[in-house]
């Protein structure tokens, strides 16, 4: 088959898909259409081509626009540009709607289960939230973002949904060619360039020190942390787990209701979050961290059996190795952190055959302009 890369033609767009494009249809084959909304009437030109069922393209021409269409906030968030942004020609409420659809198509499709999705904002608007950002430096020494699905840097001056503190700390200044940056704003107002450097942060009511790992928005990690506790429950002399802990931010939340008598099993596999975990929840006794991959631990016995599970995987989900595990040991409900709607679907599908049914969902606009989305299920047996 002739490739279609670089060919340029006109489509009806359909519905939103999972991972911040649209779906389209042409000669019989799937078009998977960034920069456009559904209902629009684009041009499309072809930008990767594998042969098969689809290709995908970029929105070069929007010959009937959507009224939920709007300039985009950043001048490299166009075709060709920085693919960091999926929804920058979108209205912030049209973001949310379109990514409850992503949720509810991914639960309808993987799991079989149908419930109502509001993906609600977070405090602080669309832009400048993002106190977390990783760049790398092209050949001329310029900072930049990755265009979508390539290696090829885009050098920014700004970026309009990173915090100050970040993008512009280091933008002004030349770098080695081929280098990455991890650039952070604290809670402090400190700017960190490096993952070595440690941050001070605040939430759930504590302070926190984190060289790695941290929630990108500013509120999601009190957010969350609320929505746990809430529907973790517990009752004192509980025991719980906290799988995925990171540096301790649910085991916290989790350990406040079991109190002294309780206990809260933390697993973490990277080791250096693990050993910041420990040194963060030193003062709460009823917390054990252990550093290892969630699925060894778990196979070891360790921990006593719990009453709530709380999950927070990375963007791959749990899998069954973990779900099965959990189920074994008797906990009642799951509190599952989800990053990634078609990974939680996928779990959720796989709890169900251990007798847990999604009860409640919540979904959090903690990515806006991308089409990432962040949400907080609760699973009963």
């Amino acid at each position: 088959m002739t490739t279609w890369v670089g060919r340029r033609f006109e489509v009806e767009v359909g519905r939103v898909a999972h991972g911040g494009h649209c779906v389209a249809r042409h000669e019989g084959r799937v078009v998977f259409v960034r920069h456009a909304l559904p209902g629009e009437r684009v041009v499309v030109s072809v930008t990767e081509d594998r042969g098969g069922s689809f290709c995908r393209g970029d929105a070069v021409a929007v010959l009937s626009a959507s009224p939920d269409r709007v300039a985009p906030s950043c001048p490299v968030a166009v075709p060709g540009g920085c693919g960091g942004c999926d929804w920058q020609h979108a209205t912030w409420d049209a973001q949310r709607a379109l990514k409850a659809s992503v949720v509810s198509e991914q639960l309808s499709r993987l799991a079989g289960v149908e419930m109502p999705v509001e993906v609600e904002e977070l405090p602080g608007g669309p832009l400048r939230w993002r106190t977390r950002v990783r760049m790398t430096v092209d050949d001329a020494g310029r900072p930049g973002f990755l265009a979508h699905r390539s290696h090829r840097v885009i050098p920014v001056d700004d970026c309009p949904i990173s915090a100050y503190g970040t993008v512009d700390e280091v933008v002004t200044r030349t770098w080695p060619p081929g280098s990455a940056l991890t650039v952070s704003v604290d809670s402090a107002g400190e700017t960190h360039v490096g993952e070595e450097e440690v941050a001070v942060e605040r939430a759930v009511r504590r302070e926190w020190r984190v060289s790695g790992f941290w929630q990108a928005h500013p509120d999601a990690a009190d957010v969350y942390g609320e929505v746990v506790g809430e529907w973790a429950g517990l009752s004192a002399g509980e025991s719980a787990w906290d799988l995925y802990a990171g540096v301790g931010l649910f085991a916290a939340v989790l350990a406040e209701q079991v109190g002294p008598a309780g206990s809260v099993m933390a697993v973490e596999s990277h080791r250096a979050a693990a050993v910041e975990a420990a040194g963060n929840l030193a003062d709460l006794p009823q917390v054990r961290v252990f550093a290892g991959r969630v699925e060894a631990v778990l196979r070891a016995g360790e921990g006593p059996d719990p009453s709530v599970v709380v999950l927070d995987p990375p963007r791959k989900g749990a899998g069954r190795a973990v779900v099965d595990a959990i189920a074994d040991r008797g906990a009642s409900r799951v509190v599952y952190v989800a990053c990634d709607p078609a990974a939680l679907a996928r779990d959720v599908a796989t709890f169900a055959g251990h007798g847990f049914h999604m009860t409640r969902l919540r979904a959090f606009d903690a990515f806006p302009m991308t089409h990432h989305v962040e949400c907080v299920a609760l699973l009963e047996r």
